[in-house]
């Protein structure tokens, strides 16, 4: 087997460290996530999961453990060096979108790019609009996120999630504020990156019902991996 694209080892969190207050949140947690694998992450409220994610995502560090991402031991990494393996590695995914008001689904979509390299080129503008378009947005290029549904500005945050070809992309309850038929429209669109491009997903739920049609669940209990099973049914029926 290939290595790992994430892999946790012995990693712990605490808030307030060193203070009266200080709360460790993990507690010594063992996790490898490689290429192109489709994963739940569950868990009761307060159990740990987004923070949990926001380590994966490098948008925090840990107090305690070692974290290599794409086989970089990232606590050696400066500032800037895990700013940059961030947008060449992770594509980001969140239940409320975080789309820019003033920009269009393609300003959006090229927002990453911009981060990661300043002005864009009329290629990579065209490549954005294709994302769009694989989307199901292909008519809704050039509107305003205040113009899109729910679903719709969620779609633009998936193809937004894509734009720099990352191997990884966390999604922190991506369906939570939609409704059903929304939801599921959105679940198919990660499923079908996945199988067609090899990126791997990790997504928080709280929804069962999605949870079930991942080929792994993980659950995390207070701070602790509680369960990491393969879903065989999902991989059977999907």
């Amino acid at each position: 087997m290939t290595s790992p694209l994430i892999e946790l080892a012995g990693i712990r969190k605490s808030y307030g460290t060193g203070t009266e207050v200080e709360v460790e949140v993990l507690h010594g947690i063992d996790l490898a996530l490689h290429a192109g694998e489709f994963a739940a992450l569950i868990g009761p409220s307060g159990s740990g999961k987004s923070t949990l994610l926001n380590l994966i995502g490098l948008l925090e560090p840990p107090t305690a453990g070692s974290y290599r991402l794409l086989g970089q031991e990232t606590s050696a990494l400066s500032d800037d060096a895990i700013t940059a393996l961030r947008g060449n590695a992770i594509g980001f995914v969140f239940q409320f979108h975080h789309l820019l008001p003033a920009f269009t689904a393609t300003e959006n979509v090229l927002l990453p790019r911009l981060i990661a390299a300043g002005p864009v080129t009329a290629p990579q503008r065209e490549s954005a609009r294709d994302l769009l378009r694989e989307v199901g947005l292909g008519d809704r290029l050039d509107y305003l996120p205040r113009k899109l549904s729910g679903g719709q500005q969620q779609r633009v945050a998936i193809a937004r999630s894509l734009a720099l070809g990352s191997p990884l992309v966390l999604a922190d309850e991506p369906t939570g504020n939609l409704d059903t038929h929304s939801a599921d429209g959105i679940f198919a669109l990660m499923r079908r990156f996945n199988r067609e491009r090899g990126t791997a997903f990790l997504i928080v739920t709280h929804d069962p019902r999605l949870a079930q049609r991942c080929d792994r669940i993980i659950e995390l209990v207070d701070g602790r991996i509680s369960s990491d099973r393969v879903n065989e049914v999902s991989l059977v029926t999907t």
